[in-house]
């Protein structure tokens, strides 16, 4: 069983705007894997045909003038309800209007949960309009995604984007399932550090492909400090497919070959793999059918 836990698709690259540039959704011209199409439903549902379950997760920003439409997921998320999920993106500094979308979203069977950034819609975790959103987010159920990435637009704001602002957060809503992108890289030991204190936290490793010191050295850190059992597998597709993030994650402990490092242990590696994520965010599992 494998859930994909990190996906994007959009209808054009075009209304992404400044987020074009967010690592996150690794659309940026002149990058070595660029493509107008990369966040195509038909490449996402090849990518997704390994897995049980896709999450599909939203994004919009009036910071930066980007959106992927709530309703083009929507659509999307109900061609294929049994395989995928939807995660319904979010902006806070629109005021109430924003609440007022949740309980839409809640009324549909696309979406389970919701999905915010606070660097890329330039609001502090602890405003008191994402905590409105928390606070009917917790009360309905919904999961929240905090998205974050290594490589930020300009207009996004740095200070917003360090994890550690999130324990504020659990501590006031502790039933609020929270999932953390990208390891909260580049300050994962923030993230490790929140994922022991707080029960109702949670991450996924998208992102690491690229990158095999930093995974071999962030899991491994998760290992030592006992939460890797929370880390939830991600593809962070349209930069990857599940097929080569799960390889990487099984050929992790090549880097410490002929060397004195030590090695995460193969199960905890298949653990991360094989998690019924959904299970853990206390989402329902439905299987696709055969």
């Amino acid at each position: 069983m494998i859930i994909d836990c990190h996906s994007h698709i959009w209808p054009s690259i075009g209304e992404l705007g400044e987020a074009a540039n967010f690592s996150c959704l690794s659309c940026q011209p002149g990058h070595k894997k660029f493509d107008v199409h990369m966040g195509s439903p038909d490449r996402h549902r090849k990518s997704a045909e390994h897995t049980v379950k896709t999450l599909v997760l939203g994004f919009t920003s009036n910071l930066l003038g980007a959106q992927i439409p709530n309703q083009f997921i929507s659509d999307y998320v109900a061609s294929q309800p049994e395989r995928l999920l939807g995660f319904a993106g979010i902006d806070p500094t629109i005021g109430a209007e924003c609440l007022q979308e949740i309980h839409l979203f809640k009324q549909n069977p696309s979406f389970s949960g919701l999905v915010l950034c606070p660097p890329c819609q330039g609001f502090h975790p602890c405003d008191t309009r994402a905590l409105r959103v928390y606070e009917l987010a917790e009360s309905l159920k919904m999961p929240i995604y905090f998205l974050y990435g290594g490589r930020l637009p300009r207009a996004a704001i740095l200070d917003y984007a360090q994890p550690a602002a999130l324990d504020e957060v659990a501590r006031g809503f502790p039933n609020l399932k929270i999932v953390i992108s990208h390891l909260g890289f580049p300050w994962i030991e923030q993230t490790i550090v929140l994922l022991a204190k707080h029960k109702n936290i949670f991450a996924d490793v998208a992102g690491l492909t690229d990158k095999p010191w930093q995974a071999y050295r962030s899991l491994n850190l998760a290992y030592e400090y006992g939460i890797i059992d929370k880390l939830l597998f991600a593809s962070d597709f349209p930069t990857h497919t599940v097929k080569t993030a799960a390889e990487t994650l099984y050929n992790l402990n090549k880097i410490t070959l002929d060397s004195v490092l030590p090695a995460v242990p193969l199960e905890q590696l298949r653990g991360i793999v094989e998690r019924d994520s959904l299970a853990l965010l206390g989402l329902k599992n439905t299987k696709p059918q055969e």
